[in-house]
């Protein structure tokens, strides 16, 4: 099962709006006689590419996957079918299929015979997929707030310049997060004052982010390198707003708040896109509104052994006003970026799983 985490992983920024999920296929003996993970939105499942894999050595074998396998016909056939079809006679999964649409494949293969369990592993494998477990419970898009700070939470300089808190390493590695994510999300204090591009480089055979870029008012110039053509672009205005300057530019007209986009309003339209993971680049004040309105699942700090001592905080008015209101979070990595520290942390919760080891995930594209 850990091996089928790692690749599941492989499919991070490439299934949405399908999971991710990985297969292992082991004969009697326990031997690994085929290996396979959802590659595309569309294409074969992880247990039919482990299946092809494995051909005449399924019959009588054991398949781990990381997701109950598939109940229903939809661009591709039930997964459930093809693992009675082709004879394998136990299956583990890691978790269920929270999609009513999609699940009962657990019956399904135990009326036909097959041992069946679930559950191994799934702290882990709920991990890898968050995304689409989120949008799935939730209806939402699942959201990474990734921020980069000096070691006394400065997010930029007394004179407003940032480049660079963060280390050449470090942003390489926020390429990753962007080729993993299917947008990515930044507000127009962003867009003004440093006109960022928000495209994956450096990653071979990336599928390129949806660009989202939060301007009101539409003051955003035509030249603006988000605007480019290296990834596809969407920009969100204000109902009312004037963008007769900018033909040619996919719109989301939504309605505005005190003169603001509400951050639900724009996931809701995100999700009616098929977008199913975020990642908000933006700056404090639009991080701030994310985390008021309770829609961040995960933050990623990169933290820079360098001291400011002025200039804006990493995060703005988030809504807190008293130490007991703290948005309290649960440390789940730590790890050496180059010179920089990453910290990754999600919302505490009562049952948040603290995990002491986790199999390595790292996306091949």
């Amino acid at each position: 099962m850990r091996r089928a985490v790692e690749l599941a992983a492989r499919g991070l920024g490439s299934t949405s709006p399908n999971p991710v999920v990985g297969c292992v296929i082991t004969d009697a003996s326990g031997t690994v006689v085929g290996e396979g993970w959802h590659q595309q939105a569309g294409g074969s499942h992880a247990e039919v590419h482990a299946l092809r894999a494995a051909g005449e050595a399924a019959r009588g074998a054991t398949a781990y996957v990381t997701l109950e396998p598939c109940n229903h016909t939809g661009r591709t056939g039930p997964c459930a079918q093809a693992l009675i079809d082709a004879g394998i006679t136990r299956v583990v999964y890691a978790v269920s299929d929270p999609n009513q649409q999609a699940s009962g494949g657990a019956a399904t293969l135990r009326a036909a015979g097959i041992d069946t369990t679930g559950g191994l592993l799934a702290d882990w494998a709920e991990e890898g997929n968050a995304a689409w477990l989120t949008s799935v419970r939730l209806g939402r898009p699942h959201v990474t707030w990734k921020y980069a700070a000096t070691l006394d939470g400065r997010s930029a300089a007394a004179d407003g310049s940032s480049r660079w808190i963060s280390s050449a390493e470090s942003r390489g590695d926020v390429h990753r997060l962007r080729a993993e994510a299917d947008a990515v999300v930044v507000g127009s204090g962003t867009l003004r004052a440093d006109d960022p591009h928000l495209a994956v480089r450096g990653i071979e055979g990336a599928t390129q982010p949806l660009r989202v870029a939060l301007d009101a008012r539409a003051q955003v110039r035509p030249t603006a390198r988000v605007l480019d053509d290296a990834a596809p672009t969407l920009l969100v205005v204000g109902e009312d707003a004037d963008t007769r300057h900018l033909p040619g530019v996919e719109l989301l007209r939504l309605p505005l708040h005190d003169g603001r986009i509400g951050v639900l309003d724009l996931l809701a339209g995100l999700y009616a896109r098929g977008v199913r993971s975020v990642l908000l680049e933006g700056g404090p004040a639009l991080a701030g509104a994310f985390l008021e309105a309770g829609a961040v699942d995960r933050v990623i700090g990169y933290i820079a052994p360098a001291l400011l001592g002025a200039g804006p905080a990493a995060l703005a008015d988030a809504g807190v006003t008293n130490i007991s209101a703290a948005l309290r979070l649960d440390l789940t990595e730590a790890v050496r970026i180059g010179p920089d520290l990453r910290i990754t942390a999600v919302p505490a919760t009562a049952d948040t799983p603290t995990p002491t080891a986790r199999p390595t995930a790292t996306k091949e594209h």
